[in-house]
């Protein structure tokens, strides 16, 4: 069976500590995984070499078979990572749509926003997924709950 994520091997070193030391993580499509351990321990360092937070000091990443630069979160994205960081990291004073689209947004004639069609296809999205939130409220207008809702998307 293809595995969707194969990391082998991940090392990443800080100057005073090696938060990762030849980790092997594999995931299998349609599986859920739980990735536990004690504060400290380098869970999110690994899922931050995975989304293209961190680069990795050694070792490699395989999405469905394919070795993987995971430069960015960008690359990450076009490769269907995503991640849900523990911390907001949504932009208060913007509004939902702004926080989706912040970095994937699609333009007109390769300068001009196209904010309908963004709107329009978050909308879809959140709708899919059953995560209806208002896209034009102020991230500072709306509860925690629903904050967690426009991390996930």
């Amino acid at each position: 069976m293809t595995l969707a994520v194969c990391m082998q091997g991940i090392t990443k070193r800080f100057p005073s500590v090696v938060a990762n030391d030849n980790i092997e993580f594999n995931v299998e499509k349609g599986e859920i995984h739980g990735l536990l351990g004690e504060n400290g321990a380098g869970k999110s360092v690994l899922m931050s070499i995975l989304y293209g937070l961190y680069r990795q000091d050694e070792g490699d990443i395989f999405i469905e078979n394919t070795l993987c630069e995971m430069d960015s979160p960008s690359t990450a994205m076009k490769h269907g990572i995503g991640m849900v960081h523990q911390h907001f990291m949504l932009v208060p004073s913007l509004t939902v749509l702004e926080n989706i689209i912040l970095g994937r947004e699609k333009t007109k004639n390769g300068f001009i926003l196209d904010y309908g069609k963004m709107h329009d296809e978050v909308k879809r999205f959140c709708e899919t997924y059953k995560l209806n939130v208002d896209l034009d409220s102020k991230i500072f207008q709306i509860p925690v709950g629903v904050q967690q809702r426009v991390e996930i998307l």
